[in-house]
């Protein structure tokens, strides 16, 4: 079995990558427009990271690199799985915080497109507000930011496993 793994070539394991970050979004796409669970700002800036990650992965499957653009690659890869992981790990922390001290709600994301600078919005985004406390659906007693965290972590983990491993 290993001997099988070790002549896929690092095309095959970015598609993966791809595959995954593709089922991920599908499984959002379907939480907000079946179940009707809207994304709040942090969820949507979770997004736009899984997003980046998706299209690098995308670029190293057209790409094929060699050793060096695969360490290019994983480390980018491996810079977005961090600020996912940041990302993550603050919603996480805005849904246990007590009720009390949980953030105001904020302007929606159109208005603050259409009124505040691109620096406020970020800002804003980054920050959570009230709605981000709202835990919804679970999977496995975990959340949609937990689940996010995890495939942050195993995703940048993936990008670096590829870089690592000897060359088909």
């Amino acid at each position: 079995m290993l001997q099988c793994c070790k002549n896929i070539s690092n095309r095959w394991l970015y598609l993966a990558g791809v595959t995954v970050i593709a089922g991920l979004f599908g499984a959002a796409l379907y939480l907000q427009r079946v179940l009707h669970q809207d994304p709040c700002p942090l969820c949507m800036v979770q997004r736009f990271i899984f997003i980046a990650m998706l299209v690098l992965f995308a670029i190293a499957v057209l790409h094929n690199p060699k050793r060096t653009g695969a360490k290019v690659y994983a480390a980018l890869i491996g810079l977005f799985a961090l600020g996912g992981v940041g990302v993550a790990s603050r919603h996480i922390w805005i849904q246990h915080l007590p009720k009390d001290e949980v953030p105001a709600c904020g302007p929606g994301l159109d208005y603050m497109l259409e009124n505040f600078p691109m620096a406020e919005v970020w800002k804003e985004l980054l920050h959570g507000s009230g709605e981000c406390a709202a835990k919804g659906w679970t999977f496995l007693t975990l959340g949609i930011p937990e689940w996010s965290l995890v495939w942050y972590v195993l995703l940048g983990v993936w990008a670096v496993a590829i870089a690592l491993r000897k060359p088909a």
